[in-house]
């Protein structure tokens, strides 16, 4: 799994590459904007509390914030909501993304 790690207060981001099933089973379970302690990671991100804020599967589906599951589910989306870009005036349209359960 690719881990994206960014400090918003200077900019930085880190890419960290984690092949270890053990070290991630501290993000299963877990929904978005919910924090997970660093040092599970590694030495890098101890005393660090990382808060998750998104991802997506290995199809590329988006997560979506407030679809409780950890599973695919089609919805229908309209002007204003996240993950969906209005071409036509009116126009609404079913796609696929993924649950906010990691």
């Amino acid at each position: 799994m690719k881990l994206i790690i960014a400090n918003p207060a200077t900019g930085q981001h880190k890419v960290v590459e984690i092949d270890d099933d053990n070290k991630l089973r501290v993000f299963f379970d877990k929904r978005m904007a919910s924090e997970v302690e660093g040092d599970a990671i590694g030495d890098d991100f101890k005393g660090t509390v990382l808060r998750i804020t998104g991802g997506n599967d290995k199809q590329g589906f988006p997560m979506k914030q407030g679809v409780l599951t950890n599973q695919r589910v089609r919805l229908l989306f309209k002007k204003g909501m996240s993950c969906f870009r209005e071409r036509r005036k009116g126009c609404r349209k079913r796609k696929s993304v993924r649950g906010c359960i990691v």
